[in-house]
């Protein structure tokens, strides 16, 4: 597996966008955005994602785990 590369949250927001998140309206707050998709148990999953960049690796981990993807998955978004 490789590693995660470092990625601006312009990138991360759209790989995001590729697996299905929409803005989450009234929920990111100042230097932060908020998306937010329907997972597949029928629950809402929101992620929040600081404006950054690079994002740092530790923070991007916490965002794939908010989101619910694997580093694999995540990495396949393109």
């Amino acid at each position: 597996m490789s590693g995660l590369p470092l990625l601006s949250s312009n990138d991360i927001i759209r790989k995001l966008r590729k697996a299905g998140f929409i803005n989450a309206p009234h929920q990111g707050k100042g230097s932060h955005i908020a998306l937010s998709r329907l997972g597949d148990d029928g629950k809402r999953h929101l992620v929040i994602i600081p404006k950054r960049d690079p994002v740092p690796k530790g923070t991007l981990i916490s965002i794939l785990k908010q989101a619910h993807l694997t580093k694999e998955e995540f990495l396949e978004l393109g």
